[in-house]
């Protein structure tokens, strides 16, 4: 099977490197090469542009950013690309994925499947999805590890000890 990635950074990277070991094939679609290092070491090959990877892929991982840059990147001619047997994997951000569209394309067997950690429209999920037989749905948990979780909570005590020394926390939200 091929593991099509859109974005590669770290946890792409890791994502990656486990599904070598399972013996998949590689891709990788994102806004910059990754070094001849990686790829060699990871055994993957850039595809220039999303809708190319979605081509060629099994399994269509997403690993980008939010945001308006983002919104939709897996929309309806993102989906017409892809094999009828694809599993759409996102742990990014739900609005990078258009979700009506996600459905219909699941429902009208255009695609194999999705599994999702993140919603367009969260805490709402499609109607679509939530009884599909071919969806499985996390309650976003991607973070939920003893280990994160522990991490998230020293980031946050060390942000309160700076306010309360008078200093900038280095987490600030405006």
């Amino acid at each position: 099977k091929t593991l099509g990635l859109i974005g590669f950074g770290r946890i792409a990277q890791a994502t990656a490197a486990k599904a070598r070991g399972l013996g998949m094939r590689i891709l990788y679609a994102s806004r910059s090469a990754a070094s001849p290092e990686v790829e060699r070491t990871l055994e993957a090959t850039r595809v220039e542009t999303p809708e190319a990877l979605a081509a060629q892929c099994d399994i269509l991982s997403l690993h980008v950013p939010g945001g308006e840059a983002t919104r939709h990147l897996v929309d309806a001619a993102l989906l017409a690309r892809m094999k009828p047997h694809a599993i759409v994997v996102n742990t990014a951000r739900g609005p990078v994925i258009d979700e009506a569209t996600l459905a219909e394309a699941l429902a009208q067997g255009r695609i194999g499947g999705v599994g999702l950690d993140v919603y367009e429209h969260e805490p709402v999920v499609h109607p679509g999805l939530l009884a599909h037989p071919r969806a499985v749905l996390l309650p976003h948990l991607g973070s939920a590890t003893i280990e994160a979780r522990t991490a998230m909570g020293m980031r946050a005590a060390d942000n309160l000890a700076a306010f309360l020394r008078g200093e900038e926390p280095g987490d600030r939200v405006a």
